[in-house]
């Protein structure tokens, strides 16, 4: 049985993972429960550690060694993730979550791309002033591009709100600070932001940070300025679009990698 805990300085204090364990692609969702789920995709996926928060299984897509690491809620627990992932080897990170529509055409079971991300989130500030932009990495933002037309899904890319309190979202006149809330909240539906969720500013300023590559693909579960206005508003919780959108995102930056280390 793998230790919650270990003093062993070889392995991530959170994580529970070491050098050589995870591959170079690592998968992100924040659920636990998520991983075994994605692992599926992999050829002889094994579970490598399960810490806390932090489930990781390893296993090979065409080949390569590739990982999913679940990170918990929110950004403090989805930085620790990269930040222990990156010592551990990983340069590539494509979070794949869940997320609530915010625009009238992002509809349920929809797919969201983000291509950055509104800073309404505290981790990020102790990484870079909030001046400093949270945006995608280009070739992993094109990989999950494609990897959505290339599998028929209906998919949005653009810029995604990320924030630390899911009621902030959810309730926002019964707190404290409900005025604030619900003007930025206006101010970011005006600036046509299509999403909202709570982890991909964080993972692109931390991928800033340590010059690694980050993407978020979210399923929209829900979008409620649609339910506001009395419009079609079902909930879904089926992840699999987005989970293959990751996968097979993976195996297009696979092929371009492999392509230019041919070259260099």
């Amino acid at each position: 049985m793998i230790p919650q805990y270990s003093l062993d300085p070889l392995r991530q204090y959170h994580i529970q993972v070491a050098a050589g364990e995870v591959g170079r692609y690592v998968l992100l969702p924040g659920d636990p429960k998520r991983c075994a789920k994605i692992a599926k995709y992999f050829d002889d996926p094994v579970l490598v550690a399960d810490s806390r928060e932090y489930v990781t299984y390893t296993g090979t897509l065409d080949g390569v060694k590739v990982s999913v690491t679940s990170t918990g809620i929110g950004g403090p627990s989805a930085a620790i993730a990269m930040e222990e992932l990156a010592n551990c080897g990983a340069d590539t990170f494509i979070r794949v979550g869940t997320c609530g529509g915010m625009q009238e055409e992002v509809m349920s079971g929809d797919i969201v791309i983000a291509s950055g991300a509104v800073r309404m989130e505290g981790t990020g500030k102790e990484y870079a002033p909030i001046e400093y932009p949270a945006v995608a990495d280009y070739r992993v933002l094109r990989a999950l591009d494609e990897a959505a037309d290339r599998l028929g899904f209906r998919s949005h890319v653009g810029v995604v709100q990320c924030k630390d309190a899911f009621y902030g979202q959810h309730n926002p006149e019964l707190l404290p600070q409900s005025s604030v809330l619900l003007s930025k909240w206006d101010a970011w539906l005006k600036m046509g932001c299509l999403a909202s969720e709570m982890e991909s500013s964080t993972l692109f300023i931390v991928g800033a940070y340590r010059k690694v590559r980050a993407g978020t693909v979210l399923l929209v579960m829900a979008n409620q300025t649609r339910a506001a206005k009395g419009l079609s508003n079902p909930i879904v919780h089926d992840t699999d679009g987005a989970i293959r959108t990751a996968v097979e995102a993976v195996r297009i930056l696979i092929r371009e990698d492999r392509e230019k280390e041919k070259n260099d």
